[in-house]
């Protein structure tokens, strides 16, 4: 009996050494970080990422840039919660059919679960769409805001003033441009919100010969928001350019990369945590035609209803 205690107790050694290796190597798995594609939320002690220089921002922002200062703010600050969007843009296609009261009352019947930020957005299934689809752009525009604000609010000013410099900028029926300091976009009609078509590519650069340039820039395609939605701060929401400030629900907007895990911004609604309760609308995605008119600028239509 005690040689073969004696034979066992290597044996024994061996064993525990492979089984804290293999703890070992599982504990290593499981901290790997998620990749890029996942959209995790962002670590609430991660350090200060690498500072975007204003050649990287002006591309950033080039996609939106030319928005109404209503809508862009909503934008800036709801890619924030990047991580949020996708599950929103569902939710926003499924029920694109409702508008108004109706919307905002499905809103809070389906108690959603996202910052009101992103909820703001939910009567634009084209901008959710838009954000969705390119989830690497959204987080970096997202990032952007919230370590370098006033750097990403001077980026759109300089891509403002080259769109107006180059004759692509300029007022039309559904917002007007000011002349500056600093260029503000806002819509003629402040509870319709028109959502600009363009080409970052073109809109930014000397004009070609043979381009129109008064073309370039369609606004077809826009949503009334009217009181219902005055709680996520439509109708209060606007830029100080100067001092680098975003105000939401008049009030500014605060949320910075040091204090996103606590910032609360006092909008009137909030989202819900925990379970939610049983779908009660029909779930009914936009068409291809739905989506590639909102795309393009175009006038919105609900085929759905015909």
């Amino acid at each position: 009996m005690k040689m073969m205690k004696t034979y066992l107790r290597p044996i024994r050694r061996a064993a525990f050494a492979c089984l804290c290796l293999a703890t070992s190597l599982s504990g290593h798995v499981m901290a790997q970080p998620p990749l890029p594609n996942e959209q995790a939320p962002l670590p609430a002690q991660a350090p200060l990422p690498p500072a975007y220089p204003p050649a990287e921002l002006d591309r950033i922002v080039s996609p939106i840039a030319l928005y109404p200062d209503p809508l862009l703010a909503q934008v800036l600050t709801a890619a924030t919660y990047f991580d949020q969007i996708p599950e929103a843009a569902r939710w926003a296609d499924q029920h694109h059919y409702l508008s108004s009261d109706a919307l905002a009352a499905a809103i809070a019947a389906d108690q959603v679960p996202w910052d009101p930020s992103v909820q703001a957005l939910l009567p634009i299934p084209s901008v959710l769409e838009m954000m969705s689809s390119d989830p690497a752009w959204t987080q970096e525009l997202g990032t952007a805001v919230l370590a370098q604000r006033p750097d990403v609010m001077d980026a759109v000013q300089r891509m403002r003033q080259k769109a107006r410099d180059f004759g692509y900028l300029r007022s039309t029926s559904a917002f007007t441009v000011s002349g500056g300091p600093y260029i503000e976009i806002l819509p003629v009609d402040p509870g319709f919100i028109v959502v600009p078509y363009y080409d970052p590519a073109l809109v930014f650069v000397a004009p070609r010969r043979g381009i129109v340039v008064s073309g370039a820039i369609r606004v077809g395609f826009g949503v009334r928001l009217g009181v219902a939605f005055a709680p996520w701060g439509w109708g209060s929401t606007r830029f100080g350019w100067g001092e680098h400030a975003i105000i939401v629900n008049n009030a500014r907007w605060d949320r910075t990369w040091a204090n996103r895990a606590v910032y609360v911004h006092p909008y009137v609604v909030r989202g819900h945590g925990g379970p939610r309760p049983p779908e009660g609308h029909p779930q009914i995605g936009r068409s291809p035609r739905e989506r590639e008119d909102a795309r393009k600028g175009r006038p919105r239509r609900e085929e759905h209803r015909r």
